[in-house]
């Protein structure tokens, strides 16, 4: 099951016209980088538990087969993490490919939307059966838990609590937290209520502790990272197309990828793990340094964009400098103005040519 119902607001403007996971990462979207690690860890049958613009994944996933069986379940309204899962479940058994119905001790993995790991997805489904857990959590160590829910264990690998996001350094009893991979007993997801808003972290998981059930959790040290921000999102992209992410949807890996139809100039430079996308144009002498384009999006002579995010079909002008930048599908960025650490533009906006340099403070006053 994979929870792809967000609306992406930290990602916005990208995600005003396309949610969140089916942005393209490393030339395709993002979910199908989850989709096919799925896939070759065993799973034959997804369920894309969706809400926010549910048409997008329709159409993609009609107009291409990769190789899993993909059922889509759309909520009529959000239900919360712990809703989704619920509502998502009654289309597991179903289908030409599934049973007519799973086993009440059935497991089934559950991946969140935004997460790109290197999990060992086999691995953590053979951990759960192993201790016959009712709930078994993939977690990884960062070295700032304050933005996040800890999940300290014991040395079994038994979960003994969950904590919201610390706001104290007393509060920070552990480094590891929840990753945003779990696999539930089929029976466990049963008993969520059905047709209510849930959140699975904050509700299920702690009652699930409280009534004495077995929670037990994996530490994973490999990769992993939060493709919630701009600034992730392109982190993602370059790591998968530099080959530091694993995924079976890159098509190669090295210091750039450049997608079919897209031209770029000899004397233009890609580098850090930069994505040029399908019928892009890059112009002469421009350097475009781990940043991602999307499709049809044109640069033009002697800009420079670094760490950014270029939506489909926008223009960036001559001399246009982008630094930590977001810029919306078809927007305009007139020749020699630069865009720094943050600035986001709206779909179809238009900045005229100058030498104006904004910054993301400048842009909100």
């Amino acid at each position: 099951m994979l929870l792809v119902g967000g609306q992406g607001t930290r990602l916005r403007p990208l995600t005003v016209n396309t949610p969140k996971p089916m942005l393209p990462v490393a030339g395709v979207p993002f979910t199908v980088h989850q989709i096919t690690r799925a896939r070759d860890a065993g799973v034959t049958r997804i369920v894309l538990a969706t809400s926010y613009r549910a048409d997008v994944f329709h159409d993609f996933i009609g107009e291409n087969d990769l190789g899993i069986e993909v059922v889509i379940a759309t909520e009529e309204s959000p239900l919360g993490t712990g809703g989704a899962i619920r509502y998502a479940a009654d289309h597991l058994s179903t289908g030409v490919l599934a049973k007519l119905r799973s086993s009440p001790d059935d497991p089934v993995p559950v991946f969140n939307g935004d997460v790109l790991s290197g999990l060992d997805i086999a691995g953590l489904v053979a951990r759960h059966q192993e201790t016959d857990s009712d709930v078994t959590l993939y977690l990884t160590r960062v070295e700032d838990p304050r933005a996040y829910g800890l999940v300290p264990t014991d040395a079994d690998g038994r979960v003994l609590e969950f904590r919201e996001k610390p706001t104290t350094e007393a509060e920070i009893v552990t480094d590891q937290i929840n990753a945003g991979c779990y696999v539930f007993r089929r029976s466990v997801i049963d008993s969520i209520p059905a047709g209510e808003k849930v959140s699975v972290e904050r509700q299920t998981f702690p009652s699930l502790l409280a009534s004495g059930a077995h929670v037990s959790a994996v530490v994973d040290e490999g990769y992993w990272l939060d493709l919630g921000t701009p600034l992730s999102f392109v982190q993602g992209s370059c790591d998968l197309v530099l080959g530091r992410a694993p995924s079976p949807a890159v098509p190669q890996t090295g210091e750039s990828l450049v997608l079919g139809g897209a031209r770029v100039a000899d004397s233009a430079v890609l580098r850090s793990g930069t994505t040029v996308g399908r019928n892009a144009i890059v112009g002469v002498d421009v350097v475009v340094d781990g940043a991602v384009l999307f499709d049809g999006a044109r640069i033009e002579a002697g800009a420079r964009v670094t760490n950014s995010i270029v939506g489909e079909g926008a223009w960036i002008g001559e001399d246009v400098v982008l630094d930590g930048a977001v810029i919306g599908d078809n927007a305009v960025i007139g020749a020699g103005n630069g865009l720094l650490d943050g600035v986001r533009v709206w779909p179809g906006a238009q900045l005229a040519p100058g030498t104006v340099r904004f910054s993301s403070d400048q842009a909100s006053s």
